[in-house]
């Protein structure tokens, strides 16, 4: 596989509210990786495509739970009806009824400005030139989807960097709401960690060492700072975990 392909698992969630959606992110990997080793690099790049929107989607899911009232002001314009299905959304994949090139624009909600926004639409656009039958093959060989592939991840990376203000916002709040033992979802810290941080907010990797470098000393004379730390310590402990298994 091409090597710099991998790293974008950095940025997809740890974990899946449904096997469904765990089994479509790992059929694109499989798809990703045998067309790869068949020479078959245009389809690849359409497979590896389909992996980066799903992590605009996650990335856009974490920002209509994180700040809701500005999400629901950026479907002004939308039809009532594909408002309504945004709103009353289960799933980040219900973006997929947004044009994928208007999708980017609620990347507005992480400071992404228009230029950045046109970059990232640009990458929508080559996949609908390689997706059509149109007599060119745009990927002919490795070295060829190799540098999109590192175009991609550039993308990637720099929305990722946007989203970590918003990101430690919701940490914040995490960790507030689950400082009570007897109040939170779960008794044990690590089942709070696990179900309700990672599981319930598609956090990846790199979500998580946001959360990490924030300074807990803010919480200090909050009535369950103990519970806090063991919070914020079994957070990075999962980091350590992650970066074990990859290593």
């Amino acid at each position: 596989m091409i090597e710099e392909a991998d790293r974008l698992e950095r940025f997809l969630p740890l974990s899946y509210r449904t096997p469904k959606e765990q089994d479509y992110i790992r059929f694109l990997w499989e798809a990703f990786e045998t067309n790869v080793e068949h020479g078959k690099y245009q389809f690849a790049f359409l497979a590896y495509h389909m992996l980066v929107m799903s992590f605009v989607y996650f990335n856009i899911w974490q920002i209509r739970q994180i700040r809701p009232e500005e999400f629901a002001t950026a479907l002004i314009g939308f039809g009532k009806d594909m408002e309504k299905d945004l709103l009353e959304a289960t799933s980040p994949f219900t973006f997929h009824v947004v044009n994928e090139s208007h999708v980017m624009g609620f990347l507005k909600l992480i400071q992404c400005d228009n230029g950045k926004i046109g970059t990232y639409t640009k990458l929508v656009r080559d996949r609908n030139e390689t997706a059509h039958s149109n007599g060119n093959i745009f990927f002919s060989t490795e070295e060829e989807l190799a540098i999109k592939v590192r175009e991609i991840i550039r993308a990637v990376a720099e929305i990722q960097d946007h989203s970590e203000g918003i990101i430690v916002e919701g940490y914040r709040r995490f960790l507030a709401e689950s400082a009570d033992p007897e109040a939170r979802e779960h008794f044990e810290v690590k089942n709070q960690v696990r179900e309700v941080l990672i599981h319930g907010s598609y956090m990846s990797l790199s979500d998580l060492s946001f959360c990490a470098k924030l300074d807990i000393a803010e919480f200090a004379a909050h009535p369950f700072s103990a519970e806090i730390e063991a919070i914020h310590a079994e957070v990075k402990s999962w980091i350590e975990s992650e970066e074990a298994l990859a290593a």
